[in-house]
Order: C-alpha cells, then structure tokens, then sequence
C-alpha cells in the first residue's frame, strides 16, 4: 500500500493525498482530504457513525424480541435486592448450615398456611337441599345440623317479557272511549330488546370485549336468530341515549382540578377507500380525586384534540412527554407534571447497551418508587405525603440528576435518549414532591386504557368514526363504573330503563359515584 497524490497537481489545485486501494482511493477523493492524518481522522468519524448505527439496531431488535417473547414488566431488581435470591455459589456461600432434611421437611409443613374455604357473599340466592340418612330416623330427636355450602352456576337465560294491557269501554258514557294502561318508556323505541338485554350486549363487547359476531353465535345457541347489525343497531342506540351522561361526566372531570392524560390508537374503517383503515386516537382523561374517566375519540394525534377539550380548564395536568401536551406550559392556570413510570421505561431499554449506569439510574428510581410504596401503606394524607417525599424523595432526586449530568452518553443512544428525555422535562418529573395529591406516574390511566387494548385484539377495529365516537362514551362509563367498584350490568340496566325520562337538570345523579351513593341509601346500607 503506497502513498501519493491524485492524479496531476493543477496550478492553483490543493495537493491531495490518499492511501492506494480502491476504497480508501474513492474515500479520500469524495471527501476532499489532504493529509493522512485527516484520512484517519475520517476513517474514525465514519467508524463512530456505524457503531452508533449498529448499537441502534441492536437496541431496535431486542425491543421487538422482548414485545413478542419477553416479559412486560418495567419494576427492575437490583442483584443486592432483599426480593432477588443469589443462585448457586453465593447462596451456598452465604447460608447457614445445612440441617436435616427430615427435619426440614416437618418445618416446611408447619409453615405452611391451612387453606381456607372463601365464605360466600350472602346477597346470592340459596337453593336449599337437604339430605337424610339412609337409616331410618323415626323416633330419633334431631340434635342440630351441619350446612355446607357450594358455588354452582345457572346459564343466562333469555326471557320474553309478555305485557297484558287490558281494554275498558264505559257503558254509561261512550264518549271516554277505551281506557288502557299506558306502556312504559323503552330504551329503543319500537324494539324488542329490554334495558337488561341492551346491558348486556354492551357489556359483553366493551368490558368482556366479545365481538358482535360472537354474540350472534351465543344467541343462536338459546334459539333466537340476531344479526350483527341489530346488535350494533342497539349498541348505537344506547350511547346515544347514554350522550347527555357523557357531557356530565365531562363537565365533572374537568373540574376534579387534576387530570391525568394519555392516548391510544384504535383502527376505523375508511369509507374512502373499502378495505384499508385508518388510525385514530382515544385521548384518555383520568381524574385520580373523584375517579372519573373521559375518553375522548379524535382522528389524529394532534394537539388540537386535548386543546379543545381542556379548554376552560384550570389545575394539574399529567401527561408523558408527547410534544401535543407542551402548549399546556404556557398556560398559567394549568400545573403541568411528568411521569416517572415513562422515564423509567428509557432507562430500561437502556440496559442492553449501557447496563452498569442503567442500572444505577433505575436503583435509583427504585427507591423513589419505595417511598411511594409506605406511603400507601400507611395510607398517608396528602399533608403527609408532601412532607415525606421532601425529606426522603428530593436527595434522591438530587443524586440522580447529578449522576445523569455527569454521564450523558452518546446522545442517539439509548441510554443518551433516557438521559435527554429526563432531564429535558426535569422540573415536571420532581414537581409532584411539591403536592402530597399528585401521583409519581400516570400507571392509573394506563390501567383505564387495558380495556380498549384488549378490546381492539378482539374486534380489531370500529367501523365508522361515529363508532368510534360511541364507543368512547360507552368506554368512559363503564371505567367510571370500574372505578368505583359498580356493577356495571346492574348499572346500565338501571339507568337505560330510567334516562329518556329523567330530568336534564338532575342527570349527574345517574353517574356511577352518585347512583351507588343512591342505591345504598335506598336499601338503607
């Protein structure tokens, strides 16, 4: 391999050396260089490019073996933790003495907990059976008795409801013509199905996520021959009943003064094109304080969807780090806090390719989250957990910050890319020690969204944005119902029955929180 210039030297032309070879020859001449030092300096910086590359890819490719093959959990483990047991040498190492295996044995037995038999809940029916001896008892005095209880299961059954309205003349007075009672109000006018049935048609999609075409197999079993369009006909008819509730809610959330904000695709059909979809989005509210959860479908990811539904709001707001919420900063009437679980969730990924300093952040991490953990335990007050999380939370805050200023890392790597999304939105990540109400993580809307997640595995798409619309507000009822730990079949069955004629000014009192205020008074619980 020689050395020497590139072709001819013009007058005026700069000399330009290269090292002979045909790649290195093309290199130098593209790039223009001079000297052999600029060479390798080049070489080095093209090296340092493929590198970043190759350690990106790598990194690409294990999320996608972990989404397909690994676990979903983020909660990380250091190999000190008290939860971890060592393996092998450092166990044997550190143990006591073995004793007796027999004697191990009889302690491990006595250990052990005795099963207990769940006590069943008292308000489910009873059908009683008892069982005489097989000996003859006349003459024997019963002395008492022994009752065991178990769990048996009825199917649904489908029920025709027969109303009789008698006709009535008067005889002495034609002119009052024919008296008859008057039916009730239903749900859908001129339908068959009852406020129970429509119930259970919703419940059976948007909490069991059970496609319509299933439940028209579920019917054909007990006899009764439904379409897919007369199910989706009464889901329709059910939001839309359930709409004026829907506002309510909204209305209600919006002035818990503290929400937390996420979204999550969902596929709709297009009726441009027949065949393909298209991606639109549930912007999911969560109010922590009064338990209440909006869903709000649009048909993209911009930020004017939660712009126009904030409007007029005032308070906290938490989101992850999507760009859409950043105007929110600018509003004074609005505290805006970060999330540590989406944080966290960087770092994680960090740990392939950078594991030593990812590790030490998420240890970190670790123990911001146990703070968090005594204080539900000893279900602290929001006075409390304010002062806790300043004298326990803030060092760590503290110590984590400094650490990540003095490793940034290459900055398109992933741990360069946790440490750039943290500190980028630092003050939002530490405000909640400032606010015993707010939560360290937005991990309670997460859980409001499992259902659409799990709902979209099932029925793969809605069918029209209108649907979509629907189903958000079907969606937000039931995970208001969820929330506050309300029968959701017995819910829906009441307030279908009851909603097209109870006052507009009063329909708050048909919210999940209210009607179990209510029912419990009136069973006088």
């Amino acid at each position: 391999m020689g050395l020497g210039p590139v072709g001819p030297i013009a007058p005026g032309r700069p000399r330009r050396w290269i090292i002979c070879g045909d790649r290195q020859r093309r290199f130098a001449y593209l790039l223009g260089v001079e000297t052999t030092v600029d060479i390798v300096e080049a070489l080095r910086a093209e090296n340092q490019t493929l590198r970043q590359k190759l350690a990106q890819f790598e990194h690409e490719l294990m999320q996608l073996k972990r989404l397909v093959f690994g676990t979903k959990s983020e909660r990380f483990l250091p190999a000190s933790s008290p939860d971890q047991l060592p393996l092998f040498e450092g166990t044997l190492a550190n143990s006591a003495p073995e004793e007796p295996p027999a004697l191990a044995r009889v302690r491990s037995r006595g250990l052990r907990k005795k099963p207990v038999r769940q006590v069943l809940p008292s308000h489910l029916p009873r059908e009683v059976v008892v069982i005489e001896p097989d000996l003859c008892t006349t003459g024997l005095k019963k002395i008492g008795e022994v009752v065991t209880e178990t769990l048996d299961y009825r199917p649904a059954r489908l029920v025709v409801l027969r109303r009789v309205r008698p006709k009535y003349v008067d005889p002495l007075c034609e002119e009052r013509g024919v008296v008859i009672g008057t039916l009730p109000a239903r749900p859908v006018e001129k339908g068959m199905a009852e406020p129970s049935l429509l119930a259970h048609v919703v419940i059976e999609k948007y909490i069991d996520h059970l496609p319509l075409y299933r439940q028209v197999q579920r019917f054909k079993r007990e006899g009764i021959t439904l379409s897919d369009s007369t199910l989706g006909g009464w889901i329709a008819e059910s939001a839309d009943l359930l709409l004026p509730l829907y506002d309510a809610l909204r209305q209600q959330a919006l002035k818990s003064g503290y929400l937390q904000a996420d979204e999550t695709p969902i596929a709709v059909q297009s009726a441009q094109q027949q065949g393909t979809t298209h991606r639109g989005y549930y912007w999911v509210y969560h109010a922590p304080l009064s338990g209440l959860v909006v869903m709000d479908y649009q048909p993209g990811r911009g930020r004017d969807g939660p712009k126009a539904f904030l409007r007029g709001y005032a308070g906290a707001l938490q989101t992850d780090g999507y760009v859409a919420y950043d105007d929110f900063d600018r509003r004074d009437e609005i505290t805006c806090y970060g999330c540590w679980a989406h944080a966290r969730r960087y770092f994680h990924e960090a740990l392939a390719s950078a594991p030593e300093w990812a590790e030490h952040a998420l240890e970190e991490i670790g123990r911001l989250y146990d703070v968090e953990r005594m204080l539900r335990e000893r279900e602290a007050s929001p006075q409390e957990r304010r002062r806790l999380r300043q004298e326990q939370a803030l060092p760590v805050l503290r110590r984590l910050r400094a650490y990540l200023e003095a490793n940034p890392g290459l900055p398109k790597s992933p741990w360069g890319q946790a440490v750039s999304y943290s500190l980028s939105r630092w003050a939002k990540l530490c405000r909640y020690t400032e606010d015993g109400r707010i939560e360290i993580d937005n991990n309670l809307i997460e859980n409001a969204i499992r259902p659409i997640a799990l709902g979209r595995r099932n029925y793969l798409f809605a069918g029209s944005h209108a649907a979509a619309e629907r189903a958000a507000v079907l969606y937000s009822l039931v995970g208001t119902c969820k929330q506050h730990a309300v029968n959701p079949q017995q819910w829906l069955s009441d307030v279908l029955g009851r909603i097209a004629t109870h006052p507009m000014r009063q329909i708050g009192e048909l919210l999940p929180p209210h009607w179990k205020r209510a029912s419990k008074s009136e069973s006088g619980s």
